[in-house]
């Protein structure tokens, strides 16, 4: 590396300006499988856990809350009324999910580009003022045509509102994503996602479900049923804390005024060749990259592989109980599964290793998806539900953690991630449609289809450890034959080396 590093300064809305930082004194803390973290300033261990508690403490309470708004505001209202009053009869329901997808998926690559140019701080609240409106209209409550959610009187509508509110909230999840790979070193990484999700997921189940059971008794109320009311607090809800986060969301590390200057040092060193320099003049290059790499792709469909499973459990959970039951039935699997999402999060960044944790989270749901389209008894299909959610929720940080590892380059990496996501969300659409209501009770086709789908990650997964794991040993041979023969093992960053190749660096290796 050179001996200045170079780093980021947004002090407005025109994006990432590079800069230089004055040599350091460093301290190795990885090896090649870890060379994001080469070069840092020396802080102890006490001084390095304090410091990223104290990181943690300023970004995720914030970024949690607005991703359980978002969980909250795509909740199932299908249990609250919105069938019946609206007469969604056949597959009206399927189809009204169905509509969000489309957008959400389409507009989450743009989305973060979006983010490159205007600072996180203001695009994430501002999609959010919009998803907030798309779930409420609080200035004209009681007019039949307002074609908001909570507000809604016909199908057409409710179809439009879908269609808006996944145009509002694609930014959201795949910018968080790439805004914490701005922050975290890559075996930090999964942890945090897995915190801010999973506690999102917990929180959203348990507050949706206990206070929709509450809600329930509000019918009529204004003019109301209980479902038009979950739309409509939770649309105020998302505004406020979208005011909320423009003032507390910190965006870079560079410009974050509540570190020490040798703590934003330590913080970029932490990152190593994240800061690079030049690499706004490869933004083209960096997008295309992202498109034509064959790990994108590929890790796109584990993604999809786990998404379709995702949101069938999360919109039709569970099955066979009256409303009030179900509410309160859906609650346990999602304490569980957070505790084992996180719990894969810790030991995945511990052991440097993602796929045996993403592996076992599909296979769990896999056996859980297999109880459910059997035969069993309710209890024992209850017990299969536990799995499906575990599973299904334990997969995500992994799959998401794993490419954002893998991607080299501030534009290919925010790209690439997109686009997995994107894909993945796709799932929705899918399961949106596969659990019809003439299948009910056992939902044959959806449960099916959602083994399909993990068999197909399940398969999938094991060709792409052994396509890294070739490239990787290929690379320490060619590295250790240059070091034999007295060669360089890579360019300098002025001959556009190491650093601006981004994971195609002689010296970058997969994680697995």
């Amino acid at each position: 590396m050179p001996s200045g590093l170079k780093t980021a300064s947004n002090t407005s809305s025109q994006g990432v300006l590079e800069s230089e930082i004055p040599p350091q004194k460093t301290e190795s803390c990885g090896s090649k499988e870890d060379p994001e973290c080469s070069a840092a300033p020396a802080l102890t261990a006490e001084q390095e856990v304090k410091l990223w508690r104290r990181i943690d403490l300023r970004l995720m309470p914030i970024i949690t809350l607005m991703y359980l708004l978002s969980f909250m505001d795509r909740g199932n209202a299908k249990l609250d009324g919105l069938l019946t009053q609206l007469n969604l009869t056949g597959n009206k329901y399927n189809i009204a999910l169905t509509m969000f997808f489309i957008p959400y998926s389409l507009l989450e690559f743009p989305s973060n580009l979006a983010i490159q140019v205007i600072r996180p701080s203001r695009w994430l609240p501002a999609i959010m003022v919009l998803w907030g409106l798309c779930m409420s209209d609080f200035s004209t409550p009681r007019d039949p045509d307002a074609m908001l959610m909570g507000f809604v009187k016909t199908y057409p509508q409710l179809v439009g509102v879908r269609v808006c509110l996944g145009t509002a909230e694609a930014g959201l999840y795949p910018g968080v994503a790439y805004y914490l790979t701005l922050w975290y070193p890559k075996y930090m990484y999964q942890y945090r996602i897995a915190m801010f999700t999973g506690a999102a997921t917990l929180a959203g189940n348990v507050e949706t479900r206990s206070y929709a059971f509450a809600i329930n008794f509000m019918n009529g109320d204004g003019g109301l049923e209980g479902w038009s009311w979950i739309f409509v607090l939770e649309g105020l809800a998302t505004v406020l804390v979208a005011f909320v986060a423009a003032f507390v969301m910190v965006d870079y590390a560079p410009t974050a005024k509540f570190l020490t200057a040798k703590e934003r040092e330590f913080v970029i060193g932490r990152r190593g060749h994240e800061a690079v320099q030049g690499e706004r003049r490869h933004v083209a290059q960096q997008v295309w990259a992202a498109f034509t790499d064959w790990q994108v792709w590929a890790l796109s469909v584990i993604q999809l592989s786990i998404c379709v499973p995702l949101y069938g459990i999360t919109y039709f959970l569970p099955f066979g109980y009256s409303t009030s039951i179900s509410q309160l039935l859906t609650i346990p699997p999602y304490v569980l599964a957070t505790i084992i999402l996180v719990t894969f999060a810790h030991w995945s960044d511990k052991l440097k290793l993602r796929s045996p944790f993403l592996f076992a989270a599909q296979l769990i749901a896999l056996v859980g998806y297999i109880i459910n389209i059997s035969d069993a008894p309710s209890g024992v299909k209850y017990f299969g539900t536990y799995l499906c959610v575990i599973g299904s929720y334990s997969g995500i940080p992994g799959s998401v953690s794993w490419l954002a590892n893998n991607l080299g380059g501030r534009y290919k990496r925010s790209v690439g991630m997109a686009l997995q996501l994107a894909v993945g969300n796709l799932g929705g659409a899918v399961a949106s449609n596969i659990f019809r209501s003439q299948d009910e009770p056992r939902y044959l086709l959806g449960h099916g289809l959602e083994i399909m789908f993990l068999s197909i990650g399940l398969v999938t997964l094991p060709v792409i450890v052994l396509v890294y794991k070739r490239i990787n040993s290929r690379r320490d041979r060619e590295e250790l034959l240059k070091q034999q023969s007295g060669e360089k093992a890579e360019p300098e960053p002025e001959e556009g080396g190491a650093e601006s190749m981004g994971d195609r660096a002689p010296s970058f290796r997969y994680t697995i």
